[in-house]
């Protein structure tokens, strides 16, 4: 299948995984914590969810693999995998706001070919295969590009949250939002659609697995962005990630990172 057929597959997914996942927000729905340190959340909606797509998937393409984040991975090692998380932005989920999101990434050759991030309840999706991204929403359709930021003096900044870095990459990352002109927290994977976007123009996060990362990278790029690892080599594995909409202010941020 080209990858236009698989953005049609893709859109199913988002579809059916938002149906499961809708009934749940804003409810009194209980959550569990994955851990027995800090607390990690884990709710139903983000396992009916992962197990609508899973289920689809299989049906369709048995051959495919899948990583998710709540029911391990499946034929990891397969041409074609899925990366999926349910609900990226959990914490945000069970608070009530709207900043989390369905992740849907396709991996081929272990390279990042397709992504979206499908927010239903605000009626969104952010999509790209790395050569172009797009929006879909209740405004409508449009491409997607980055905007042209020079320096780390005028640009907005994003991260999940410093409190999740250890101590060396929370020295590593204030280095860098200190050349900044705007922080935000709190918004998971709708900052790097907002870089995309070109609302936002640097996302920086640590400790985070693939399938918090690989729908993002294709529509990031696809915008005209660039994502990598904090030494500045592939980010699909997770881990450290520096994602922006300018290759020059990446590069600034790389320098400050590495001390």
């Amino acid at each position: 299948m080209s990858l236009i057929d698989f953005s049609h597959f893709v859109n199913e997914l988002a579809t059916l995984s938002g149906q499961a996942i809708l009934p749940f927000f804003r409810t009194a729905l209980s959550a569990e914590s994955k851990g027995t340190g800090a607390f990690d959340p884990v709710t139903e909606a983000d396992r009916a969810a992962e197990a609508v797509m899973r289920q689809l998937i299989k049906r369709n393409f048995p051959t495919h693999g899948i990583i998710g984040e709540e029911f391990g991975d499946e034929a990891a090692d397969a041409d074609f995998v899925w990366a999926l998380d349910p609900i990226d932005g959990t914490r945000a989920f069970i608070s009530g706001l709207p900043t989390w999101g369905t992740l849907i990434g396709l991996m081929r050759g272990g390279r990042p070919a397709y992504g979206m991030m499908h927010q239903p309840f605000t009626g969104e999706r952010f999509f790209g295969d790395g050569g172009g991204a797009s929006y879909r929403g209740p405004g409508g359709e449009r491409r997607l590009r980055t905007r042209r930021c020079a320096s780390l003096a005028e640009a907005t900044i994003s991260t999940t949250s410093p409190a999740l870095f250890d101590a060396a990459q929370r020295a590593a990352y204030d280095r860098v939002e200190a050349r900044t002109r705007l922080a935000r927290y709190g918004t998971d994977c709708y900052a790097y659609c907002m870089v995309a976007a070109g609302h936002i123009d640097l996302v920086i996060e640590a400790g985070l697995k693939p399938y918090d990362i690989v729908a993002l990278i294709p529509i990031i790029e696809g915008a005209g962005g660039i994502v990598t690892a904090w030494d500045g080599g592939p980010a699909q594995g997770g881990g450290t990630v520096v994602a922006a909409g300018d290759r020059r202010i990446h590069q600034a941020a790389l320098e400050l990172l590495a001390g």
